[in-house]
């Protein structure tokens, strides 16, 4: 029989708000935080680390060695149906029959709140290995999160078993910082990210902040130490080659706004259409998200066949293909980028409604392959459409406009900053649009939330 469905997440106790920031400051117990929040960062970053090169070879071994193995010279382009159909059982089975589900639903967005819960640890790092490994489309984020979240909750409680809630909500929040923090290429963005997503604010922001900041910092050098002394990658959100951006002139701005007005457009279609289908996976999750799964891989079939492209346009999480599809962009028609977006933007919605994962890298896939097209349009450079594509179709999907903004410049070096005047008006036309086409009544379906990191 299933497991029994987890307990609701314990909220974190709100009294530390009511509290003054400077006498929280100064205890000495608030020191000892920091401390810890230092220490746990270590194996937390080192785990995270793992994670993602457990998912990277596996994503070579099925897709590169396995193929071969068999006797095929290059992979077939129908090799992704079958794996990613044994994706969707995987992943399904480990929802019915673990606690925490997996983690949270994709779909509803990029849940974070509450005290991460220790036993859910094995089933989100199972669902999202099924998931990330096979080719679903779909990112690491929200697994990192709960997982760096989870696994210092149980640290301390091993450590100490009367811990109050508020020192196992901060310790939670440090250890999703440590987890995430080089995957966005800088411990910033991953702060601003946690922050943002969890809503910290006010004049607690700084007392629950700093410790995750410490813990970020940390993991980040644990990050650069392992790629020097591993040699497997730095395995974050990184563009090796960016073309010059032109300065901000009125026709660019015109197409600034147009880009913000297309993304939420697009945005609310992805998502309304994951949270119809995933009505129809919850009743038989099993053979249902196996067939989505095989849907996934038939997307990047028939994408594949139509324009004789990789079918690794269409599946993962884009975070490793958006470089050098900036640095191939010349070879992609304005016709390829266009279908591109169509067919990631299906298999995108079709992963959220049913396989666990990170909804921010598809997305920033999809806005750049956007931007790019857009970019074809006179008085408007390749750069700066790209960036004005991923800052608004992330907005659209993520509705964290602060974050989008620093992720779509940030990411372009010295360039982003030239095109950051446009990226800001796409992104708040865009966030603005988004609110405004939102459904007003909540998701039929809403389920709880075991993981995240814990809003103040």
């Amino acid at each position: 029989m299933p497991a029994d469905p987890p307990a609701p997440v314990e909220p974190a106790v709100p009294a530390m708000a009511s509290q003054d920031p400077l006498a929280i400051v100064r205890n000495r117990s608030y020191v000892a935080l920091l401390v810890m929040a230092a220490v746990l960062g270590v194996p937390i970053s080192a785990a995270a680390y793992g994670f993602l090169a457990l998912v990277s070879e596996l994503q070579s071994l099925v897709y590169n060695d396995l193929p071969k193995g068999l006797g095929f010279k290059t992979t077939p382009n129908w090799w992704a149906i079958p794996v990613l159909a044994v994706s969707g059982v995987l992943v399904a089975l480990t929802i019915q029959y673990l606690p925490g589900r997996g983690g949270h639903e994709p779909a509803d967005g990029l849940k974070t709140g509450g005290i991460p819960s220790p036993a859910t640890v094995p089933g989100v790092a199972l669902a999202a290995i099924a998931s990330l490994s096979l080719g679903v489309v779909l990112g690491p984020e929200a697994p990192l999160i709960a997982l760096g979240g989870g696994l210092a909750v149980g640290a301390i409680r091993l450590l100490k078993r009367d811990a109050p809630p508020n020192a196992l909500a901060v310790i939670g929040a440090a250890g999703s910082f440590a987890a995430i923090s080089e995957l966005l290429g800088s411990p910033v963005l991953g702060a601003f990210l946690l922050m943002e997503a969890s809503g910290l604010a006010g004049p607690m922001l700084g007392v629950v902040l700093v410790p995750g900041l410490l813990a970020a910092g940390i993991g980040s050098l644990i990050f650069t130490g392992l790629d020097s002394w591993t040699g497997l990658g730095t395995y974050s959100l990184s563009l090796t080659h960016v073309p010059p951006a032109d300065r901000p002139t009125l026709a660019a701005f015109g197409w600034a706004v147009l880009a913000g007005l297309a993304a939420p457009v697009l945005g609310e279609a992805i998502r309304r259409l994951a949270l119809r289908l995933r009505t129809h996976v919850e009743p038989r999750r099993v053979p249902i998200t196996a067939l989505i799964g095989v849907l996934i891989g038939g997307l990047a079939l028939l994408y594949a066949s139509i324009t004789d492209k990789p079918i690794s346009g269409v599946l993962f999480s884009g975070e490793s293909t958006i470089g050098p599809l900036l640095a191939d962009q010349a070879s992609y028609s304005v016709g390829t980028l266009l279908l591109l977006v169509v067919f990631k933007s299906l298999a995108y919605s079709a992963s959220l409604s049913a396989f666990r994962g990170g909804p921010v890298f598809p997305s920033l896939f999809v806005g750049g392959a956007g931007g790019l097209a857009m970019s074809h349009l006179p008085g408007l450079d390749t750069t700066t459409g790209f960036a004005i594509g991923v800052g608004a179709l992330g907005v659209a999907m993520l509705r964290l406009p602060m974050t989008c903004v620093l992720l779509a410049t940030l990411l372009l070096g010295s360039q982003g900053l030239t095109a950051m005047p446009l990226v800001i008006v796409a992104v708040v036309v865009a966030y603005v649009g988004t609110l405004r086409l939102a459904r007003r009544s909540a998701p039929a379906t809403a389920e709880p939330e075991p993981t995240g990191a814990p809003a103040s």
